[in-house]
């Protein structure tokens, strides 16, 4: 096995350099819930989730759900280019 490499942390300069995974999962019965995977390439930084982030729903629609993750995805991209995670 090779070691792990060091990546130094890198700002992201726009929302290009970002990466959005949005899905959903549930059901009918139970609710439709977002899912939501933010990735910052420069670096390849994991800003979403977080331990701690709260839930994405529910919601009655499976496109609901997945509209408002990718909603929550730019809310993290705008605030890490503001102000990055390093």
């Amino acid at each position: 096995m090779f070691p792990a490499r060091h990546v130094e942390p890198r700002p992201g300069t726009s929302a290009d350099d970002f990466q959005i995974y949005a899905s959903y999962r549930g059901s009918t019965a139970s609710g439709f819930f977002g899912t939501l995977k933010v990735v910052r390439k420069t670096d390849g930084r994991l800003l979403f989730p977080f331990d701690g982030a709260d839930t994405i729903g529910p919601f009655a629609t499976k496109a609901d759900a997945v509209a408002a993750a990718l909603a929550r995805g730019d809310t993290v991209v705008s605030a890490d280019l503001a102000r990055p995670e390093l």
